[in-house]
């Protein structure tokens, strides 16, 4: 799982960092004594670039445990594969049946009607993907999560929180919920749509609970 942002180049404010190389994070990932080799923006959640989701460009990974994985691939700017009408929902990689498709919307349009946060949804396969183009698709913002799924990342979960959720919802939420439904174990043996679909309920659940020091404690 990833915690993502956009550069700065993009006028957008989230909760990280701008970096120039994405780190995926894993929920299993912890510091180590080796971590002050690095720079602190590869111990700091904030340090992961929404550009890497958007893009679908796996690109020199360095774990909270300061191992490196070197993937380089190259960013993604697709706008011909966005739908051409409006929707909360982008499922390039096949991954969703049109019902899920369908009752993740509603799911998604109800959390919007009752709490104000947006959730996005972009379901993908590297190098088959929109990438940059649905930031504007999708006027993403700080009130803005956007949840890309794609198996390329190891753990199928991604996420970019923009900075007012950010408030209200405690990061180790997003690294626990990945935890839970995003590792490899879990969609390979109950598929992908499965994850997606989980892990959208269980967001929903956690932008429903009242800001406190002990909401969304718990992956439902």
């Amino acid at each position: 799982m990833a915690f993502l942002h956009l550069p700065s180049s993009l006028a957008l404010k989230t909760t990280c960092r701008s970096a120039l190389t994405p780190v995926p994070v894993t929920a299993s990932s912890r510091p180590t004594q080796n971590s002050a080799k690095f720079p602190n923006w590869v111990l700091d959640f904030r340090s992961k670039s929404l550009n890497f989701a958007f893009s679908g460009a796996l690109a020199l990974g360095l774990s909270l445990s300061g191992v490196g994985v070197a993937d380089a691939k190259v960013g993604v700017n697709k706008p011909e594969l966005l739908p051409k009408e409006f929707t909360t929902v982008i499922d390039v990689a096949g991954f969703l049946s049109d019902g899920q498709e369908k009752r993740l919307a509603e799911e998604i349009s109800d959390i919007e009607k009752d709490t104000g946060f947006k959730l996005r949804v972009l379901a993908q396969n590297y190098p088959d993907t929109p990438g940059l183009a649905i930031k504007d698709f999708w006027q993403v913002d700080d009130r803005t999560v956007v949840f890309v799924a794609d198996p390329n990342f190891g753990n199928i979960l991604n996420f970019n929180v923009g900075a007012s959720v950010d408030l209200d919802i405690p990061r180790s939420f997003w690294s626990r919920l990945a935890g839970k439904y995003g590792n490899m174990f879990y969609w390979k043996e109950k598929g992908e749509d499965a994850s997606i679909e989980a892990a959208v309920m269980a967001i929903s659940s956690c932008l429903r609970e009242p800001a406190g020091p002990n909401n969304c404690s718990e992956v439902k």
